[in-house]
């Protein structure tokens, strides 16, 4: 499995400038700091709906596409109907192979990558979520850092059984 990121819709200034509308400050030209980056993106504020990933996961399980699929966020997973592919459906296997493309901004992915890097997500789904946090983090590093599992996020386990990652 590889993340292949697409494009990223990353302009900071105008995510800071909108945040500056927020506390009734005029828009500025000054480019924001990592220091800001990081304090926003844990923040949750709304502005971070403006910086988004669209990405690609070739050859994904048909069951992890399903999986992945539950999550609120843009995504494209070919088709396996009969009169597209000429295949019976009916026949496929679950492991049968499919292409996932994702588009995500900074608060979906927040919210996904939670439930998607616990211990007790199934390792196949966790795993494309470990990959995509690897792969961000050369272009979007303090986004990468927020994306953390549950236990982290919530500092405790909130699954009926816990996964003795946390403590």
């Amino acid at each position: 499995m590889e993340t292949r990121i697409n494009e990223v819709v990353n302009n900071w200034k105008r995510i800071k400038n909108h945040c500056r509308t927020t506390v009734n400050k005029k828009f500025s030209e000054n480019e924001p700091s990592d220091k800001f980056k990081i304090d926003l993106l844990v923040s949750e504020h709304s502005p971070i709906r403006l910086l988004e990933f669209d990405w690609t996961w070739e050859n994904m399980k048909y069951w992890v596409s399903t999986e992945w699929s539950r999550h609120k966020f843009e995504k494209f997973i070919s088709t396996q109907r009969t009169d597209r592919t000429g295949e019976d459906r009916n026949v496929k296997p679950q492991d049968a192979l499919v292409a996932f493309d994702g588009y995500a901004n900074a608060q979906n992915l927040i919210d996904a990558f939670r439930k998607r890097l616990c211990y007790q997500a199934a390792p196949e789904a966790r795993a494309y979520a470990v990959d995509f946090k690897h792969t961000i983090y050369d272009i979007e590093p303090e986004m990468s850092d927020c994306l953390v599992p549950n236990c982290i996020y919530r500092f405790g386990c909130p699954e009926f059984s816990e996964c003795s990652f946390f403590g």
